[in-house]
């Protein structure tokens, strides 16, 4: 699967009365493929799957597809409980994604086996291609890695740790067998302020949320990336990209508030986050326009 670009993973819009605005997600989406996204993410993280019914989670992929019209991959999320991840799979695939990214379980931990065994048969539910994600509750070792990669299902690991050594090694065990059409992804927040390490162990794609809010800037540091211009990925680093992680690191969920609150501030209606998420405080929302016209103003 070619993800060719920025790996967009665009926010659940809600109308007034907390029911998903399928309009405004239509639009955002086609914005985000029209912005340059080499992949669309739905119902993942910054989606808000964690707070979607089975059904929501459902719909926000079929809207996703639909807007994408096979221009990118689509890859729906989903996790928790196994039903629940297998009925989310089921839906996707119905809908016409491309592929699943597997979020962890809910709640419980279990042994390298039972994941092993959870993400085998959330893919065999429905036959789409899964990346796992490696976090929470769902931190697969280097071995387990390397038997995942022996199934030709898992195309795909998306690293949320930060633990570069570990990522390294399960770079090379899954080289090691023979699969040379597996996608890495940086999946820490606002990976932009990661992605240099992450390119440096063979980890070569991320994922941006400030993508979502601000298509221009992150477009902007996505090809001085590409491109090896350092001079101009540190002024961007320095300019917009550390503040923002300042703001986003004051309060917990933030990585997918300040998203909403940004969208909004470009006019556009996507609603409020779902608890136990929280909308910024005013003051932090002025901020977050301050930080924005100061991307703005790099470019």
């Amino acid at each position: 699967m070619n993800f060719d670009g920025i790996l967009f993973f665009p926010v659940t819009p809600y109308s007034a009365d907390g029911t998903i605005d399928h309009d405004v997600l239509a639009q955002h989406v086609a914005d985000g493929v029209a912005s340059g996204a080499g992949g669309v993410f739905p119902a993942c993280g910054t989606g808000e799957f964690h707070a979607l019914s089975a059904r929501e989670a459902a719909s926000v992929v079929s809207t996703a597809t639909a807007a994408v019209d096979r221009r990118v991959p689509v890859i729906a999320g989903t996790g928790g409980a196994l039903a629940h991840a297998v009925e989310v799979a089921k839906a996707a695939a119905d809908a016409g994604a491309d592929g699943l990214l597997v979020l962890p379980p809910y709640l419980v931990g279990g042994t390298q086996d039972g994941l092993i065994s959870y993400v085998a048969q959330i893919a065999a539910s429905c036959g789409l291609p899964v990346i796992v994600y490696h976090r929470g509750s769902a931190q697969y070792t280097v071995q387990t890695m390397r038997r995942l990669a022996q199934n030709p299902r898992v195309i795909g690991f998306k690293d949320g740790t930060g633990d570069i050594g570990t990522a390294q090694l399960i770079v090379r065990a899954v080289a090691e067998e023979g699969r040379d059409d597996f996608a890495f992804f940086n999946g820490l927040l606002t990976a932009e302020l990661t992605q240099a390490a992450y390119r440096g162990i063979g980890i070569p794609l991320y994922s941006s949320a400030a993508f979502a809010m601000i298509p221009e800037v992150a477009s902007a540091y996505h090809r001085a990336y590409v491109d090896g211009d350092e001079v101009r990925r540190i002024e961007l680093l320095d300019g917009f990209y550390r503040p923002l992680v300042a703001l986003r690191d004051e309060t917990p969920g933030f990585g997918v508030s300040l998203i909403k609150a940004g969208l909004r501030l470009r006019g556009l209606p996507v609603g409020s986050v779902r608890a136990p998420l929280v909308d910024p405080t005013p003051s932090q929302e002025t901020r977050l326009a301050e930080i924005l016209e100061a991307g703005r103003a790099l470019l």
